[in-house]
Order: structure tokens, then sequence, then C-alpha cells
């Protein structure tokens, strides 16, 4: 018999409910058998991974910079912080390296998603014989989800039609809410559940992606702690802030007004100042000087120092509203009782702060993309659109350099800590005894896998879903959670990222000198192959690569190449820089010339959709009007910041171009359609 017992308190409407039930088998008829359910380890610890998105080391307030953090400081000082983590330059690299602990390129992650190429290394394809570390979670016991910017798919597989291998619920995630892209507009992101799209969402208002996100979280755990308390969790949250375009609520952007008006040069040497206080960065650091190729502040007119403040402003105001929202979800952990044995890994940043919204910034990330300078009047008149739903803005390169501060250069660049050094923090109350402390070792976004799974106590598997594992690149960091001088065991790292090169080996530092500016992607790299200038820095006593000693050690230069070429294939990295031919990738619309849809067919990505850039084309639409004034969109493609519409507007039809901006182009009907067929 089983009974049931329901109990309602006077404050709430959740239901407590107690079940037994016994179950007999007649002799001699033996018991059917189930398969066995995989069960973590005894007093296994949840795990969080979170990865915000283009911050650099200087951004955030407990590693000195200027944006305030309370969420990311408050677990710094409950654990540790991590001033000597490195990641890849870009975006899909690092999230490619993160989630399977091998080096990019040896899982075919060299690049972006956006640009791959049919060499080894860069076809974008992640091999099933390099497993997720959700993948192994799952087979040993834990739920598992997934939540924002994945950026790891092959474009010609981001359709409904698949496959799905590459998307999170097929590496090992049993949930996904977030967008498969490299960015996306918070106000009307481009979503998926699982595979499925979702739809935009109009009628919301007030409406913003990273509170969305938090939202999806939070219920997450709010049902698993509902359905499987016992049961050890993974969640992997990875919001697209603070990459471009830079979305907050008005009340957040307010907080920020004014607050950057002193400029890059002076804010490099203020979180200078203060990452020394906090003993981010050592007494004896050197800051490095601003590139020539931007401009100083002083040099700026009142209008572009005007344009330049604000766009700062509404990065700030993006990565603290981000901080406030992953507050929430830590807050459901405490609130939870789960807190104290969840290893929280926070790595702010998958790459450096961006260098790509060019000397001047755009209003439109895409006129980056696109090439094309933006009118300053144009902008001026727009600038209070600037964080809002109305602009897709990135600040001046300027920014990103001070946001990176002490080091030199962006995004994009893998030769200098500005490309690659991200400030990192692990919180685990149950694992972790210090509070509030530095480590120095040097380590790369590869160790997180080897490190969550020494910590759960899960050995590395050899097969995943039947498939044979190449090796872990990655080492684990627990070694010095508990003894602070203990030596780190990465002696050896290399870095190719768009060409730029680097090496570590033991406190040393080999790093080709960038042959182009991160705003001038689509331009060759200019000297290609292993004869570009290489530079030389002792990081063990040069922590912000300041002082370059190739012409003073050149025997030591000339053995850091020749480890770099002899560990090169072990990484996967070719010795040849490699061009990315966008007519070799695979793409459902390769060879087809027509295409047509129904009035039920959304969501078409661009790799699915007719190749319309730089063609002519004809679109025939068959419509039934009831009325002269009839209205409605026949055929988008794209949005608020690019792309074309054909329509019927009070019974014309009408077709618009969006170029970005200023850049509108429309042609109407003169006359409205007959009703009719």
């Amino acid at each position: 018999m089983s009974r049931i017992r329901l109990r309602k308190t006077a404050l709430c409407t959740a239901v407590a409910l107690w079940t037994s039930a016994t179950v007999a088998h007649a002799d001699g008829i033996e018991a059917q058998g189930w398969a066995a359910q995989p069960v973590a380890p005894a007093e296994a610890p949840n795990v969080l991974v979170i990865l915000t998105d283009d911050v650099g080391f200087g951004s955030a307030s407990c590693f000195g910079g200027p944006v305030p953090t309370p969420t990311f400081d408050a677990l710094a000082m409950q654990g540790l912080r991590y001033n000597t983590f490195n990641t890849t330059a870009l975006c899909s690299p690092t999230r490619a390296a993160l989630l399977t602990g091998r080096n990019p390129h040896n899982v075919e992650m060299g690049t972006l998603t956006n640009t791959p190429s049919a060499r080894p290394g860069y076809t974008t394809e992640i091999p099933a014989s390099a497993g997720t570390v959700a993948e192994t979670l799952k087979e040993n016991g834990y739920a598992t989800a997934a939540f924002g910017k994945w950026h790891i798919v092959p474009e010609w597989e981001t359709s409904q039609a698949g496959p799905f291998e590459h998307w999170p619920t097929g590496m090992g995630f049993q949930y996904y809410y977030g967008f498969l892209e490299g960015s996306t507009d918070q106000w009307a992101p481009s979503l998926h559940e699982n595979t499925t799209p979702v739809a935009a969402p109009t009628g919301q208002p007030g409406y913003i992606l990273d509170r969305d996100l938090a939202d999806h979280a939070i219920h997450w755990l709010d049902q698993h702690r509902a359905l499987a308390p016992t049961k050890p969790f993974f969640i992997y949250y990875a919001t697209g802030t603070a990459h471009s375009p830079h979305h907050s609520p008005q009340v957040w952007l307010d907080r920020f007004r004014g607050k950057f008006d002193q400029g890059w040069d002076a804010m490099r040497e203020t979180t200078f100042a203060r990452q020394k206080a906090l003993g981010i960065v050592p007494q004896d650091a050197v800051l490095t000087p601003r590139p020539a190729t931007l401009p100083a502040w002083s040099s700026l007119s009142p209008d572009d120092r005007r344009i330049a403040a604000r766009l700062m402003e509404a990065y700030a105001a993006a990565l603290a509203y981000s901080d406030d929202q992953i507050g929430r979800i830590v807050q459901r952990l405490r609130d939870s009782a789960y807190f104290d044995n969840t290893l929280i890994l926070f790595l702010q940043g998958d790459n450096g702060s961006s260098g790509e919204g060019t000397p001047g910034g755009v209003l439109y990330e895409e006129s980056f993309v696109q090439g094309f300078l933006e009118s300053r009047d144009y902008v001026l008149h727009h600038l209070a659109d600037i964080g809002g739903p109305m602009a897709a803005s990135n600040y001046p390169a300027g920014w990103g350099w001070a946001m990176n501060t002490p080091f030199q250069y962006y995004k994009q660049v893998a030769s200098h800590f500005g490309g690659v050094r991200n400030a990192m923090v692990v919180s685990w109350p149950h694992g972790i005894a210090a509070r509030g402390a530095i480590r120095t070792q040097f380590h790369y976004v590869t160790d997180l896998v080897p490190t969550i799974l020494e910590a759960t106590k899960i050995t590395t598997p050899s097969v995943v879903a039947g498939v044979p594992q190449r090796p872990l690149d990655g080492v684990s960091m627990v070694y010095g959670f508990d003894h602070p001088e203990a030596p780190s065991p990465r002696h050896t790292q290399l870095f190719e990222m768009v060409g730029n090169r680097g090496v570590y080996h033991d406190g040393w530092w080999a790093g080709t000198k960038p042959t182009r500016a991160p705003w001038d992607m689509l331009k060759p790299m200019g000297a290609g192959k292993q004869d570009r200038q290489w530079e030389l820095y002792d990081v063990n006593h040069d922590f912000a690569q300041a002082h370059d000693l190739a012409a003073a050690e050149p025997a030591r230069l000339a053995a850091m190449l020749e480890l770099y070429r002899a560990e090169a294939p072990r990484a996967g990295i070719p010795l040849q820089d490699t061009p990315h031919a966008a007519a070799e990738r695979p793409q459902l619309n390769t060879g087809r010339t027509r295409f047509v849809y129904g009035p039920d067919i959304t969501r078409v990505p661009e790799s699915a959709a007719p190749a319309t850039i730089g063609h002519s084309f004809r679109i025939t639409a068959r419509v039934e009007t009831a009325t002269p004034d009839a209205h409605g969109v026949l055929l988008a493609h794209g949005g608020r910041f690019g792309g074309f519409s054909l329509f019927v507007e009070d019974g014309r039809p009408v077709f618009h171009y969006n170029a970005i901006g200023e850049r509108q182009f429309r042609i109407a009907a003169t006359k409205q359609l007959a009703p009719g067929d």
C-alpha cells in the first residue's frame, strides 16, 4: 500500500509528499532487471563554470578594474584569484578548449566557427574523440545544463536541419537555453531551447537576455532540487556579455554617466595603481605604453570624447548588469544549501577586451564587419541610443587597450598577454580552505577540465560514447588550492590565433609582433611564416611584458623558437599561416538557385538561406489580399542591424534594404495591389 500526505504552509503553496511502497515477487520467478544508473562519487561537488565574453584582465573591480562586479568580487573573497590564467585570444577556440580540455587546434577549433578552413586544425568540427567534460560528468551520474553563448557549432550545422552532434545537447548537456552564434542582440536575441528555435521575445516590456538566461538557470536549479536533490549537477553558464553589442537597462546606463570622461590614458594609470594595491600585479611591474596605432585621449575632439565616453559607459553598464544577474544564480545556490559544495570556476572573459571597435568606436558593430566608416554627425545625433535597443555599439579600441591593463594589445592577439590573459576566480568552500588569496601559477584554459575531474574524483575516460578519446592537454589546478607556493605542473604552452604566435616555457615567453590591428581583420596578415619579428620576455620578472629582451638574449630566443617548432605538431598548430577560405566550407545552400518557403518557415540561418550578398536575385511572392490597404511582411532576412524585407504597406509592395544606420534603401510601388490573388 502507498500513502500520501499533503501539507500546506500558510506562506506558500509548496506541497510536501511522502510515499512508501512494498513490491512482492512470486516465488520462483526471477525479477526483471533494469540498466544500472550512473552514480556520482560520494560527496562529489556540484560544478558551475561561468564564462563572460571579451572582458579584459583589468576590467573587473577585484582585479583593479573600473567596472564594479560585486558577485565576482564576493566569490574571489571566498576563494582564490588566479592572476596568470590564460585563454586563446578568440571566442570559439577558448570555448572548445575549456569544454574538451584539449588545445583548440587539436580539436579543429583553431579559429572562429565563422572563419573555418579545410586545413587540419581549423575545420571547426570538434571530433568525437574529444568528448566534453559534460559528457564525462553525465556518464558519471551528473545532471548537466548549459545556458548562453555556444559558438562552437560549424556554421553549416546551425539550421533546424542539423545535424546536431555539435550542439550542446549533442555534446553532453541534457538541457540548453541560449544562442549558437558569436553574439546576439540582448533585446531581441536569436535563441534556441535544446534544438528548437525560440520565438523572439516581442511584447515583453523590459525584456533583456541576461535576465532571461539567469531566469532559466534558476528555474533549472529549482526543478533539479525538486526532482533529484541528491544528484550533483554541472552548469555551464556563458553569458554573451560583454561582447558587442553592449546593452543594459537604462537605470544601469545611468549609473555610469560621466564615469569615463577622464579617458583611456588616465583610466589605465588608475587601474594599474589599484592592481598594485590589491596585489594583483607585482609592485615591480611596469605599465606598458599606448601603441602608436591608438590616439591619445587628449588628441580627440570634444565630440569624439563624448562619443567614446558614452560607448564605454554602455560596456561598463552591460558588464555590471551581467554580474548582477549572475549574482542571482549564486544566491539561489546559497538559498538551496548547494553553495558550500559547489565548485565555481568563474573565468572573466574568453579572451582580452576587444580592439574591434576601431580607433573611433562604432554605433553598430556590423560597421566594423562591413568595413565602412560611420558619420560622426550621425553618431552624435543617435548618442542617446547607445546601450539601448536601437544601437549595437562597440567602444573605441583605446578602451579595449585600457581594459587589458597592464598588458599590450587586445583580443585576437595570441602573441601577448593583452589577448590571452584573463581574470579567473575559483570558489569551493567545502574543498578550499583559503579565503581571498591570490594564486600566481601559470595556467591555461585547457586546465579547467582536469581540475573538474580531480575535484569530482572522476577518472579521465579513455572512451566516451563508445569512441576512444585522445589524451587531455590540460593539467589540474587542484594542487594549488591549498598550497600557494607549489610550482605549476604546466611548463610549456603554445599559442596561435589569426597568425599571431606565442610560446611560454618555465617563466619565459616568445611572441610575434602583430602585423595588423584587430579592426583590420579583413586585411592580409602581412609577413606570414616563421620569419616575422619575434619578441622575448622574462615573465617571471616582467609581469606585464614591458621589456623585450630579444636583442639582449638572441640564444634564448632561438631556443624558444626551436621549442615552438618542436611542440607545434603536438599542439596541432601548422608552422605556416592558414588562409580562411569561405568558399571551401560545406553549406546547405551550395549550388541552389531556387528556394521555396511557405508561411510556416522561420529562423533560417544565413548558411542555409539564399546567398544574396554580392548577387542579383528575384523574389516572387504569391499572396491573396482582401482589401486595397492590405499590409504584412512577405519575406524578411536579417533584422534591425542589417538585412532586407519584402512587404506590403497600405496595399503597395515595398522592398527595403538595411545596410545599417544611415544606409537605408527603399523601393516602393506607386499603385496598390488589387484585392484578390
